[in-house]
């Protein structure tokens, strides 16, 4: 990148947000803001220079919210602005739709997702809500008509549209099915919009829908693997101990440059892999694996596609690559806080 970015890193074990600046392929810590329970999804507004972070409640009877957050690029330091409570449980996912004036959020403990409409950095109340067990992420499709949630606990994917005011309109059908006992857990769409990819966290597997550009609608036409195969590792379970029995461990899945390559994470063997992607959208496993930060959650990568910056759960430290095709280059580790698990750049 050719211009100084930002990098912001929930550390959930903290209650805090570390913020860093990236210029010359190198991370310098500004500031941490603490005072954040909990905090382990954000989404940012860069254009506003807004952040909004999904939190837990910071004292006894305080419900879980969606806090706003005035993000000072000089010093990094994070100003509260307002605060949605959440009173049937936290989020685990956010997503901007629409510029900036409409959120999208998934609670997994909840089983609940909403949208909301933004006004000035003020989220409203929600104006929808759909139910399936322990969602997990929700996206919108660009031009922000349309709406995806995955659902570990159901095995699928709910379609909607996005009507005038954000309201949750289902699609015909509401639901696409994942493999069953797959756990599709974190999504992305490419640029064309054509194709939407799911990464499951108990079969380890990324997950091609085609996608229906002109009625929003998905259909499962292929998987790849996304975990090293030669470790042994087996399937997991909803409810198991993926370190104690050796299981599966999918996290979280970003495309690279190009859309070559989805990257993707698996916390049992704490590895990072890239699984390609064909001009036809197909996917087909990955050939190598680097191990990375220990039970690595989350990650981002840069606007260009030429670094990735991963977080790990069982670490103080994020680390840094320089990304060439479906290769990493460790360039510096540099230390946030306890219990890192979501990054993204600004």
């Amino acid at each position: 990148m050719t211009d100084s970015a930002l990098v912001l890193v929930a550390n959930a074990g903290d209650g805090s947000i570390s913020v860093f600046r990236f210029e010359g392929e190198r991370m310098t810590r500004l500031a941490v803001t603490e005072g954040l329970a909990g905090c382990s999804t954000f989404a940012v507004d860069a254009a506003r220079d807004l952040v909004y972070a999904g939190v837990k409640g910071s004292k006894e009877g305080e419900p879980a919210g969606v806090l706003t957050l005035a993000l000072d690029r000089e010093s990094g330091r994070l100003e509260p602005r307002s605060r949605l409570d959440l009173p049937d449980g936290g989020m685990n996912y956010l997503a901007l739709t629409r510029d900036g004036t409409g959120l999208l959020g998934a609670a997994y403990s909840g089983g609940y997702g909403i949208s909301c409409p933004i006004d000035d950095g003020v989220v409203g109340d929600p104006v929808s809500r759909v139910e399936f067990a322990n969602l997990h992420a929700v996206l919108p499709s660009t031009d922000g008509r349309y709406a995806y949630f995955v659902s570990l606990g159901d095995d699928l994917v709910a379609q909607y549209a996005l009507d005038d005011d954000l309201a949750l309109v289902p699609l015909d059908p509401e639901t696409v099915a994942a493999p069953e006992g797959s756990g599709p857990r974190h999504l992305v769409l490419n640029a064309a919009q054509d194709a939407v990819y799911v990464l499951t966290e108990f079969s380890g597997e990324v997950l091609h829908y085609a996608r229906d550009t002109a009625h929003g609608t998905l259909r499962l036409v292929g998987a790849a693997t996304a975990y090293d195969r030669t470790m042994g590792l087996a399937h997991s379970t909803f409810g198991a101990d993926p370190m104690a029995g050796h299981l599966i461990w999918g996290a979280d899945l970003h495309l690279g440059a190009d859309e070559q390559y989805l990257w993707a994470t698996e916390r049992t063997e704490s590895t990072l892999a890239a699984v390609a992607v064909g001009e036809d959208g197909s996917v087909s496993a990955p050939t190598r694996f680097v191990v990375t930060e220990p039970q690595p959650r989350g990650f981002a990568l840069s606007a260009d596609g030429r670094f990735l910056v991963t977080a790990g759960e069982r670490s103080t430290t994020v680390s840094l690559y320089a990304v060439d095709g479906d290769t990493l280059d460790l360039l510096e580790q540099v230390e946030t806080g306890r219990g890192a698990n979501w990054v993204r750049f600004a």
